[in-house]
């Protein structure tokens, strides 16, 4: 198990250091961040916990998942890996053929 936690169903109003005091009841905590939307800045009611070590994640898990915070009821588990990205522009891709250069059939 990593120490990196998962924490699910946040109050949109928690911030970066309610969400790092909020898990250091269980353990240092190495990092906290809520993630937020890219334009408009707003929560988007999940966020990332990294503890001192699997054991103090373990405690925190335990201690907090499907408890309650602000009205909203919590999901704490482990974290998966970011699964990698698909679609959109790779700056490889120039889009189809337009036509242009050569012969063959226009229409």
């Amino acid at each position: 198990m990593g120490s990196k936690i998962y924490v699910g169903g946040l109050p949109y109003s928690t911030a970066d250091q309610e969400l790092s005091d909020l898990f250091a009841q269980h353990g240092s905590v190495q990092s906290a961040k809520v993630i937020t939307d890219k334009y408009t800045g707003q929560s988007r009611g999940f966020g990332f916990v990294e503890m001192g070590s699997d054991e103090e994640a373990k405690a925190a898990i335990g201690a907090l998942n499907e408890t309650e915070l602000g009205g909203r009821t919590l999901t704490v588990n482990e974290a998966k890996p970011q699964a990698p990205r698909t679609g959109g522009f790779d700056g490889d891709n120039r889009g189809g053929g337009g036509g242009r250069g050569g012969g063959g059939d226009r229409w």
